[in-house]
């Protein structure tokens, strides 16, 4: 495990979080489950993923397009989402995602993916200003910035998910598919992703 890694993990105090976890989660859109596609869609496919993780990005501009129009848009696939930060920007960024309306969360996702030299690898910049600019563009205040990437009881749900995932299924890098109880690690192209699911890649 990389040493960002088990410092992030560190963060996480599993025993008092845990024991508030079911009534904070109640009533707190931050806390809801993050999916795209009908709730009643056949096929569930879990993603873990990081905010600045390339091969992540690169699953979302290549090969999401295809998984939108072809399975999710015909009501055959739901994407389960499941915040897997690998750094402490990519924690700051699944915060603030997570802090935006449900409506807004994937589209703001997709956006990170799509600038993430922007905002996560780029040299003469500051990760928490660039953020901070891409989550004014999606309607979040200044002010709503700072309170989300302070906010400790939004870490620790995001970490204790991380180190949930960790345990139950082996989740070890990012991104990760889960599917019917199997485990495909890495990117996939469009046709992989189709028959790691059990679908027609047509």
């Amino acid at each position: 495990m990389p040493i960002e890694r088990r410092s992030l993990l560190a963060l996480v105090a599993t025993t008092p979080f845990l024991a508030r976890r079911a009534s904070a989660a109640e009533g707190d859109p931050r806390f809801s489950p993050r999916t795209l596609g009908a709730d009643q869609a056949p096929i569930k496919v879990s993603e873990f993923f990081s905010l600045t993780c390339t091969h992540c990005a690169a699953f979302s501009r290549e090969t999401m397009p295809e998984v939108k129009a072809k399975l999710i848009e015909p009501g055959k696939l739901q994407m389960i989402y499941h915040d897997f930060p690998l750094d402490r920007v990519a924690l700051m960024a699944a915060m603030v995602a997570r802090s935006l309306p449900v409506e807004r969360y994937e589209p703001f996702v997709a956006a990170l993916f799509a600038s993430q030299d922007r905002w996560a690898f780029n040299r003469d910049a500051n990760p928490r200003e660039e953020l901070a600019k891409m989550a004014g563009l999606a309607g979040m205040p200044r002010a709503a910035f700072d309170a989300a990437i302070a906010d400790k009881d939004l870490q620790q749900f995001i970490l204790a998910g991380q180190q949930k995932a960790e345990d139950e299924f082996q989740i070890d890098s990012t991104p990760t598919f889960v599917h019917d109880g199997h485990t495909h690690p890495g990117e996939m192209s469009y046709a992989a992703f189709a028959a790691f699911i059990g679908v027609s890649a047509s």
